[in-house]
């Protein structure tokens, strides 16, 4: 495998990645997921014992279905800030399970609370359904914010890949609809644009994870006949927004070798040109989803180092020391 720029660290990983090989089609999409239901379940969470972990059963947008948000809570009493998660997964396969080692991890070290939507998935559920889940969770959360020992004014939105494209999505809902209060953006590697227009996303047609047939499926699953067409909210690409003004400050990052690179910069960008505090990261030699697949890497090591970091200043938390224990995770 000849990749230009890959990180050494990285090679090992992205091998075993690819000969595993991969399917961008219903049966592909099956076989996937109950491999992911089947880990999940042969694997519970590993939680740290102080961190208490609640789900909780919602409305969902239409008042007829249900939603699932998982609450992760600090010891203590008091309101903390939270962080909002979405999950990635292409916007067709994932689940809350997935980042759940994550998130309470995050609320051990941070003492922050931390609220995951189980959004609905395509294409069974296409656009709009998994942004307005999103956004719903995220009413949800700051109305019950109290109760649930969260600072109001303190919430942060976030996720990676397709779950950091719906929170962009979500903080541009919020906006718009003049809705809860967010603080603060954490977006990594997001999934931003269905136009498949930049150098990156024809760049890489295989050898990377999350490639352009990859990523050409997932944004079909998504938004069906309109993929690529004037009929697509930005909402749902962000990237299409025009006015990126009087959204929250912003954390973006993506890796150098990856579909959605220029996607990334280009809004990481248009955000600091519409006055938007932003911060942006490109790690070289990095490929998508590096950060979980070689987490014991250099690269993914800094990138975690840094988006707690972000997180932690922008919401006023007391920045711990993540280099003394060597689990940026």
């Amino acid at each position: 495998m000849s990749i230009a720029n890959l990180d050494p660290e990285l090679r090992p990983t992205l091998e075993a990645y690819l000969a595993a090989g991969r399917r961008y089609d219903a049966e592909g999409l099956r076989v996937v997921r109950e491999g992911m239901r089947a880990l999940f379940a042969a694997t519970p969470p590993v939680r740290p014992p102080s961190v208490r972990v609640e789900d909780v059963a919602i409305p969902g947008p239409d008042g007829d279905t249900e939603l699932v948000v998982r609450v992760y809570r600090p010891p203590g009493t008091g309101a903390v800030p939270a962080l909002y998660w979405m999950h990635g997964g292409g916007m067709t396969i994932g689940t809350i399970d997935m980042d759940d080692a994550l998130l309470a991890s995050a609320v051990e070290r941070l003492g922050l609370a931390a609220v995951s939507v189980e959004y609905r998935l395509a294409p069974e559920h296409p656009d709009p359904a998994p942004v307005e889940d999103c956004y719903t969770g995220l009413v949800w959360t700051a109305a019950h914010a109290l109760e649930l020992g969260i600072d109001p004014d303190r919430i942060a939105v976030g996720g990676p890949s397709a779950g950091g494209g719906l929170a962009a999505g979500t903080a541009l809902l919020a906006r718009d609809r003049q809705g809860p209060h967010v603080a603060f953006q954490l977006l990594f590697e997001p999934m931003l644009d269905d136009r498949a227009i930049t150098p990156s996303s024809t760049a890489y047609e295989e050898s990377v994870v999350w490639d352009r047939n990859a990523n050409r499926y997932g944004w079909n699953a998504l938004l069906g006949d309109r993929a690529g067409t004037d009929a697509v909210s930005h909402y749902a690409a962000p990237a299409r927004a025009t006015d990126l003004s009087g959204l929250p400050p912003a954390f973006v990052d993506v890796g150098e070798i990856e579909t959605f690179r220029d996607e990334c910069i280009d809004y990481a960008q248009r955000l600091m040109m519409a006055g938007v505090s932003t911060e942006l990261h490109v790690y070289r030699g990095a490929v998508h989803g590096f950060d979980l697949m070689a987490a014991d890497s250099i690269v993914a090591r800094v990138a975690w180092n840094l988006r707690w970091s972000a997180l932690a200043r922008a919401l006023g938390i007391e920045q711990p020391s993540f280099s003394d224990t060597g689990d940026e995770q």
